[in-house]
């Protein structure tokens, strides 16, 4: 099943319409975000996706903020509604995974609401000491 799947950093192969109505419609961490604004984020990240074999349809995206040396964090994960409950989110999220591990990253952080299972599942962890964390601006 996921063998029907591509996944790549290739950013010439991104819908980026396509990525800015996911979030901006209904992902919870970017309702409403502007386009302009997730342009802007993508222009400044590393991005993922996932994209049918037969069709070259893209069907998830993955976004990672990172300096490629010590720290990043991934972002903005979605699988499409029609592709999801075939493991595509952790087979995203791997890919991620093992393209950051040449890198040699002392650490990628993720923020989610629900989907604790599908990180824990490639070896991501709540973290140990969340109280040494701190953020600044909206949360």
């Amino acid at each position: 099943m996921i063998d029907d799947y591509e996944f790549t950093s290739d950013p010439a192969r991104l819908d980026g319409a396509l990525i800015h109505h996911w979030l901006s419609t209904d992902a919870y961490w970017a309702l409403g975000r502007s386009r302009e604004k997730q342009d802007s984020a993508m222009a400044g990240s590393l991005n993922f996706g996932a994209y049918e074999k037969a069709s070259g349809a893209q069907v998830a995206y993955a976004r990672v903020v990172t300096d490629r040396a010590t720290f990043a964090w991934l972002c903005d994960v979605y699988v499409d509604r029609r592709a999801r409950g075939k493991g595509l989110g952790t087979a995203l999220v791997t890919a991620v995974r093992d393209h950051l591990a040449p890198f040699g990253l002392n650490r990628i952080l993720l923020s989610t609401g629900d989907a604790h299972g599908v990180y824990e599942k490639i070896g991501f962890q709540p973290l140990e000491t969340p109280g040494n964390w701190m953020a600044y601006g909206r949360l």
